[in-house]
């Protein structure tokens, strides 16, 4: 069974239509106390959603999220982040910078240097040979992406793709069991698609 977690952010329903489609058990959690790693009725977790750093993690903190999320990463335990749920990783972000992120990711998520911001639309992901999530999906993959900001993280070992816009920048990390997304796999169609079962499977 998986977790999807529900703090008030959009998309949550597109995941969960996605994971239907693909027959993939899934629920909301109830909340923090079901992401307990060693009692938790999930195997693996997915993060999603979009909106502002700041009110998002002023939602997990106050919910309580921020902390089990912690835990469950760092008991190497299967989690999927999906656009906001990469960019809380990080340590900061260029849109709230007087808030901490979960800090699980060394690193700042920056704005785009341009005019046309946010972007908006299809674009190609270059994945690392070895990552898992982009396993059979080809190289310079489409995908669905809406967003102002982009992750830079410290250590770029941790980058499972990247694409371009105004700058190359890391649109994709895995490390252990965590792995987390800029664009929405939800809304990329059959590689979307494919790209969830990879990690389902994972």
């Amino acid at each position: 069974m998986i977790g999807v977690i529900d703090y008030g952010a959009g998309n949550l329903g597109s995941v969960m239509n996605a994971l239907k489609r693909l027959s993939i058990p899934a629920r909301f959690a109830a909340g923090p106390d079901e992401l307990l790693p060693s009692s938790s009725p999930f195997e693996k977790i997915i993060f999603p959603g979009d909106g502002h750093f700041a009110a998002a993690m002023a939602s997990i903190n106050k919910s309580g999220y921020a902390q089990v999320l912690r835990e469950w990463i760092k008991a190497d335990k299967p989690f999927l982040g999906i656009c906001i749920g990469l960019q809380l990783l990080f340590e900061t972000s260029e849109e709230a910078p007087q808030v901490q992120g979960l800090s699980i990711i060394p690193g700042t998520v920056r704005r785009f240097p341009g005019r046309k911001v946010p972007q908006i639309g299809w674009n190609q992901t270059a994945a690392r040979p070895e990552s898992k999530i982009f396993r059979g999906l080809g190289d310079n993959s489409f995908f669905y992406y809406i967003h102002s900001y982009y992750a830079d993280p410290a250590d770029t070992d941790v980058c499972a793709a990247q694409t371009e816009y105004y700058v190359r920048y890391c649109c994709a990390v895995e490390r252990g069991a965590l792995a987390a997304v800029q664009f929405h796999p939800e809304k990329s169609g059959a590689t979307g698609l494919a790209l969830l079962q990879n990690w389902a499977e994972g």
